[in-house]
C-alpha cells in the first residue's frame, strides 16, 4: 500500500511540475509578445506625431523650388530650423528628408534636408565635417533593398500613408517610420523619415525572459509545494485510508459466507468534498451488500424449498397421468401411447385413458388455461372429474355438461379447459367424441391421416349450463386416432413463426402407418428441430390410439 501511495504521490507532483512549467512557458511568451507589441505601438504612435508635426503647415511648394534649384534657400533654412526644433525637442535619433533613386548600388538616395541639434552641429565641427546638406548623396549608407523599399513607397504610397521599417544599423537596433512629403498639388517631393534608437528596449527584451524564468521558476516551486501538500492531505491520504479499508473488507468476505463477518472499516474522512462523500456512500454500500446478503441466502434457501416441493409435485403430476406402455398388453383390439412434454415444473395440459367397460374404451386430451401450479392443480380437479362421470352408457356431451357445471361452481381463479373426449366401441367401430374449445383430431384411415373438423363448442369451467354435441365416426381396424394440444402447433421457433397445422399434417403422413411410439417420437423430434433453440412457452400433449381388431361380441 505504501508503494502506491507514492506512487499516486508521485504521478500528481510530476504532472503539476509539467503543468507549471508549460503554464510558466506559455505566460512568459505571452507577456513578452504584449509587452514587445506594445512598445513597438508606442514608437509607432511617437514617431507618428513627429512626422506630422514636421508636415503640417508648412509650404511645401517652396521646398519643390529649393530642391529643383538645389539652392539652400529660405524655404529651405525654414525647413532646417523646424527638424532641428523638432530633433532638439524630442528622444530620436534622427529626422531627414530624402529623395529615393537606387539608380546605383552606391549614392542611391539623395538628402534633401536633415534635423539637427546643437551637440550634432557640434560634433560635425569637431570632426572638421560639414553636415548634410541638399544634393549629398548617401553613398553606402542604404543598402539596394533597403533604397528600393524607400523607392517603392516614395512612388505607391497614398497620402497621408505611413511606412514602418524596423533595421539594424551601424549604431545599433533603429525603428524608423516614414511618410512621403508631397507640394500642394499632390506630388511627391521626397520621404520624411524619422529613427528611434531601440537599444533601450532590446536590452530590456534580452532581460525580460531572464526575469520571467526566474519569477516562473520561484512561483511554480511555491505552487508546486503548496498544491502538492493540499493534495496529499486532500485527496492521497483519503484514498490511502480508503484502500485500506477496501483491502480489509474484501479479505474479511474470502472463505466466509456469514454477512456479518464482512469488515468496513469507517476511513475517517472529515474533508467536506466528494471524497467524504465518497466515503459514506461505500459505508452505505456495505451496509446494503450485507442487508442484501442476507435477503439472497433467505430467498435461496426458500427457492431451494419451492424447487424440491416443485419436484415433488412434478413427480406427483407424472404419476396421475397412464405412464405404462402399452397399457392393457391383455387387449389386442386397442394400442394407446401419450406424452406430455411441460414448459415448466408442472404443466396445465393432461391425457388420461381408460376403459369404461370391457368393450368401451375412453381418451380424454385436455389443456388448462395457464401455466405452473394453479394449472395443475385445476387439471386435477378436471381429469378427475371426466374420468368419474364417463361411466358405461353415458353420452359424451352429457359428461362434459355435468363436469362444466361442476367446474364453474368452484372456479374462482377464472380457470378454463379446453378438451377433447373420444369412447370408441371395441366390437362396432364407434367412435364417439365431444370436443370443448379443443383442436380437432386427425384419423388415419387407408393410410392417409385426415383432420377431422367435429363441431366445437364453449370450453369447460368458462359458463355454467353450457350444450355439447356429441360426434359420431366409425373406425376399421387398422386406423389410428391422433389428438394433441396446441402446443405442438403453436410451437414458436427464434423467428416467431409456429409450427402450424401444414407441419404437423406434413409429419403425421410421412410417418405413415408407424407404431403410436414411434408416431409421436417423430413429430416431437419434427417439432424441435423447428423450434432450435428458442425456448418452450407452452405444454407440448399428444396421444395415439390405434384400433387393432374388432372384439368379438360376447
Amino acid at each position: 500500500m505504501k508503494t502506491q501511495k507514492k506512487k499516486l504521490r508521485t504521478s500528481l507532483v510530476f504532472a503539476i511540475i509539467v503543468f507549471t512549467v508549460l503554464l510558466s512557458i506559455s505566460l512568459g511568451l505571452i507577456c513578452y509578445q504584449t509587452f514587445y507589441s506594445g512598445m513597438i505601438k508606442k514608437y509607432k504612435n511617437y514617431e507618428e506625431t513627429i512626422l506630422n508635426l514636421a508636415v503640417a503647415d508648412f509650404d511645401w511648394d517652396a521646398v519643390e523650388t529649393s530642391i529643383k534649384n538645389q539652392q539652400e534657400d529660405a524655404a529651405l533654412q525654414s525647413l532646417r530650423h523646424r527638424l532641428d526644433y523638432i530633433k532638439s525637442s524630442s528622444s530620436i535619433a534622427w529626422l531627414y528628408l530624402v529623395e529615393p533613386l537606387n539608380t546605383e548600388p552606391a549614392d542611391n538616395m539623395k538628402y534633401i534636408c536633415t534635423g539637427n541639434t546643437p551637440e550634432d552641429y557640434q560634433g560635425y565641427k569637431d570632426r572638421g565635417e560639414d553636415f548634410v546638406r541638399l544634393g549629398k548623396l548617401s553613398g553606402t549608407e542604404y543598402p539596394p533593398d533597403v533604397a528600393q523599399s524607400y523607392l517603392n513607397f516614395f512612388k505607391n504610397s497614398n497620402p497621408g500613408e505611413f511606412w514602418y521599417y524596423p533595421n539594424k544599423t551601424e549604431w545599433g537596433l533603429v525603428y524608423t517610420t516614414s511618410v512621403v512629403v508631397r507640394n500642394s498639388s499632390g506630388k511627391a517631393l521626397g520621404v520624411l523619415s524619422v529613427d528611434i534608437n531601440m537599444n533601450e528596449i532590446e536590452k530590456a527584451m534580452h532581460q525580460f525572459p531572464l526575469v520571467i524564468s526566474v519569477a516562473g521558476i520561484t512561483l511554480g516551486l511555491i505552487f508546486v509545494l503548496a498544491l502538492g501538500i493540499w493534495l496529499d492531505r486532500r485527496v492521497v491520504l483519503p484514498l490511502s485510508r480508503l484502500k485500506h479499508a477496501a483491502a480489509q473488507f474484501v479479505e474479511s468476505s474470502h472463505g466466509s459466507s456469514d454477512p456479518n463477518a464482512l469488515i468496513f472499516a469507517n476511513p475517517d474522512i472529515h474533508t467536506n468534498d466528494e471524497m467524504e462523500a465518497l466515503s459514506g456512500a461505500l459505508l452505505t454500500m456495505t451496509d446494503d451488500l450485507k442487508a442484501y446478503m442476507k435477503n439472497l441466502m433467505h430467498e435461496t434457501a426458500e427457492k431451494e424449498r419451492i424447487g424440491a416441493e416443485l419436484n415433488v409435485a412434478t413427480n406427483i403430476q407424472a404419476s396421475m397421468l397412464p405412464l405404462i406402455f402399452p397399457p392393457f398388453p391383455d387387449r389386442k383390439e386397442v394400442d394407446l401411447y401419450a406424452t406430455m412434454t411441460p414448459a415448466k415444473e408442472v404443466g396445465g395440459d393432461f391425457y388420461d385413458f381408460f376403459f369404461v367397460d370391457d368393450r368401451h374404451v375412453a381418451i380424454v386430451v385436455a389443456d388448462v388455461s395457464g401455466k405452473g401450479v394453479p394449472a395443475a392443480l385445476f387439471m386435477v380437479i378436471g381429469k378427475t372429474l371426466i374420468k368419474d362421470h364417463t361411466v358405461p352408457g353415458a353420452d359424451p356431451a352429457d359428461i362434459f355438461m355435468q363436469v362444466n357445471n361442476l367446474l364453474c361452481e368452484s372456479n374462482g381463479a377464472g380457470l378454463f379447459i379446453t378438451a377433447f373426449l373420444g369412447i370408441l366401441d371395441l366390437v362396432t367401430g364407434e367412435f364417439k367424441c365431444v370436443s370443448a374449445g379443443h383442436e380437432p383430431p386427425y384419423i388415419l384411415h387407408n393410410g392417409q391421416y385426415v383432420e377431422h373438423k367435429i363441431k366445437k363448442a364453449f370450453v369447460l369451467a368458462g359458463m355454467e349450463d353450457m350444450k355439447y354435441t356429441t360426434v359420431t365416426l366409425m373406425l376399421e381396424p387398422g386406423d389410428k386416432v391422433f389428438q394433441y394440444t396446441d402446443g405442438v402447433t403453436e410451437a414458436t421457433n427464434a423467428h416467431e413463426e409456429l409450427y402450424g397445422d401444414e407441419r404437423l399434417n406434413a409429419i403425421l403422413n410421412k410417418t405413415g402407418d408407424a407404431a403410436g411410439r414411434d408416431l409421436l417420437a417423430a413429430v416431437k423430434t419434427d417439432i424441435d428441430r423447428f423450434v432450435g433453440d428458442a425456448p418452450q412457452f407452452d405444454d407440448i400433449t399428444m396421444l395415439c390410439l390405434e384400433y387393432k381388431s374388432r372384439m368379438q361380441e360376447k
